[in-house]
């Protein structure tokens, strides 16, 4: 196991951010944020605070539905590598920015959201672009797996979103098989305002901060959440927890994964079971006194088992011992709470 690195800005620039007041030209916007934890957790936590978001509206993309949110402009926290020793960079809000603009993409024939497209968004307004960015994969507590960054913009008024998806990078089964194949934009019309803005709930978390958990997801009516299936389809395997992460087990024998078993992990955060994906996951299978498979687990959809990680393995059975190794923590950023957590090298045996 390799140990984690958790950085944050400190000195002068870091006591401007803790400050949370972000002038320009005379325009002030206060920042709500308390300070960053001193000594959080090496796991999951409950964050300093939770806030909520409006909705831009939702559209289609090719094959894809995508969903647009933005709230407060906050900080979050960017995977860093420094030679194979994985840690997070805290990313504190520009000057200049005024919301944190959130994306979701999601198949809207059976709702599940699909993670490692790829996205991009470019802010126009009459018709002049104010603002373009490739944003983050992020994860958070309320929002699970999503695509966001923080963004600049012209004052009030109507603003046109577009948004270009990436071809998916993943395995497809089921009707999801031969989607995804080919980018693709949606366009929304966006109508911002400082004070809608600044109507959005905040909330401190002052007696639970730091503590042990996660805070509750968020009740998203128009769009899906990246929650794992409450059980998996198919022979339960067992569960093992690495790097934080919960991994779930199971063996499919159906026409669309091929004609041998199909070993597939869901990775999943503790407390809210939402599906993480960008992690180099392998397993080794053995049994009979022989070793059945041992090798990478490869990213995909199913309608049923939603994203997971998987691979073909002949005559897999509930006896086999099934070790699973996090060769690559999840590569995406991450909302406070889960800055310390999913950062190490790990193993588990499913039971």
């Amino acid at each position: 196991m390799r140990r984690r690195r958790f950085l944050a800005a400190t000195g002068t620039a870091a006591t401007f951010g803790l400050a949370g007041c972000l002038a320009e030209l005379g325009r002030i916007y206060t920042s709500n944020e308390p300070p960053v934890l001193s000594n959080p957790p090496a796991e999951p936590y409950i964050p300093t605070h939770v806030e909520g978001m409006k909705m831009v509206g939702t559209a289609d993309a090719g094959d894809y539905r995508v969903g647009v949110f933005y709230g407060y402009p906050h900080r979050f926290w960017v995977v860093d590598d420094e030679d194979g020793d994985f840690g997070t960079d805290l990313t504190r809000p520009a000057r200049s920015d005024d919301v944190h603009l959130m994306a979701t993409v999601w198949d809207p024939e059976t709702g599940v959201v699909v993670p490692d497209t790829g996205l991009s968004v470019e802010l126009f307004q009459d018709g002049s672009l104010v603002g373009e960015e490739v944003i983050y994969s992020m994860l958070s507590q309320q929002m699970g797996f999503h695509y966001g960054a923080n963004f600049g913009l012209d004052g009030d008024g109507t603003y046109e979103v577009r948004v270009n998806v990436g071809a998916a990078t993943l395995n497809l089964f089921g009707e999801l098989d031969g989607k995804f194949q080919s980018a693709a934009a949606a366009r929304l019309d966006f109508e911002f305002s400082t004070r809608d803005r600044n109507d959005i709930p905040f909330t401190r978390l002052d007696e639970k901060e730091g503590d042990r958990g996660a805070a509750k997801p968020m009740q998203m009516e128009m769009t899906p959440l990246g929650r794992a299936p409450e059980s998996l389809p198919g022979e339960p395997l067992g569960t093992g927890v690495a790097s934080d992460l919960r991994l779930v087990g199971t063996a499919i024998s159906k026409p669309r994964f091929g004609d041998d078993t199909y070993l597939a992990v869901s990775a999943q955060t503790p407390y809210n079971k939402l599906v993480v994906p960008r992690t180099g996951l392998s397993a080794t299978v053995s049994g009979g006194g022989h070793v059945r498979f041992d090798g990478r687990l490869e990213p995909g959809l199913d309608p049923e088992l939603g994203f997971h990680y998987g691979a073909t393995v002949p005559e897999l059975s509930p006896e086999d011992d099934i070790e699973l190794s996090v060769d690559v923590p999840p590569q995406v950023a991450r909302h406070e709470g889960y800055e310390t957590a999913f950062l190490e090298f790990d193993t588990t045996t499913l039971s």
